[in-house]
């Protein structure tokens, strides 16, 4: 039997074309789902939220004087309300978490994001001028690459995979993987060899209907950094 994946038009998977010979792959990562709701769809400050509006709401209607019957109706309304909508974003994150795949090798960076329509950016390495680390806890973390002024990706095409509030220059970010220590070092590492190539490198996309195509930041242009020196909290 024929192993498959499941977007049938890439040559492997993450990548839409078959790598260049003597290029390999050095590690390839998904974001933790838990930690994408968390921290990219903010389910966790939305629970809060949709707590203290029950909590109003409960004292809202003893102070108009209803029963204990009808508060427990209406909670439990309200309540039901809330709930579809956290488990309709933690869905939404076990998808994006589920359908993204990050592939580093010798000379690129490939992110494969997308839940409807997928697109895959090449990122070669020599065109990121540093990279900015989010640590999350648990060695979890967000990587998020600055890119130089003429390379520019839109901020829809890459959310949520993008650096929060960077707007005008969008950075892509591989958010919540784990062992973020190895991989940073690994990408640090990475980096530093792939500085001795002399040709300039533009930053590309690719989609299915063309398969051929606040934070502690490190300096990966300077030798005296280290990705992989993060706090192991937030």
């Amino acid at each position: 039997m024929r192993a498959t994946h499941e977007h049938e038009w890439e040559a492997a998977p993450g990548l839409p074309e078959p790598l260049p010979p003597g290029e390999k792959i050095l590690w390839q990562g998904a974001p933790h789902w838990y930690a994408l709701a968390v921290h990219a769809f903010h389910v966790r400050k939305l629970a809060i939220y949709f707590g203290l509006m029950l909590l109003w709401q409960a004292l809202s209607l003893q102070h108009d004087g209803a029963d204990l019957v009808d508060i427990a109706i209406s909670l439990s309304k309200s309540l039901s309300l809330a709930l579809t909508a956290l488990c309709l974003l933690g869905m939404a994150a076990w998808w994006s978490a589920s359908t993204t795949l990050y592939t580093l090798t010798e000379k690129r960076l490939v992110m494969r994001v997308g839940i409807v329509l997928s697109l895959t950016f090449n990122l070669p390495l020599r065109c990121i001028r540093s990279a900015h680390v989010k640590p999350l806890g648990q060695d979890q973390a967000d990587i998020a690459l600055e890119l130089p002024p003429g390379d520019r990706i839109g901020w829809f095409h890459l959310w949520p995979h993008q650096r929060a509030w960077h707007l005008r220059h969008p950075q892509p970010t591989l958010r919540c993987i784990d062992d973020a220590e190895r991989v940073g070092a690994l990408l640090e590492r990475t980096w530093l060899r792939a500085q001795h190539a002399s040709s300039p490198a533009k930053v590309t996309s690719s989609t299915p209907a063309q398969p051929s195509g606040d934070r502690k930041s490190t300096r990966l242009n300077s030798s005296h950094t280290d990705i992989s020196r993060m706090p192991s909290s937030a």
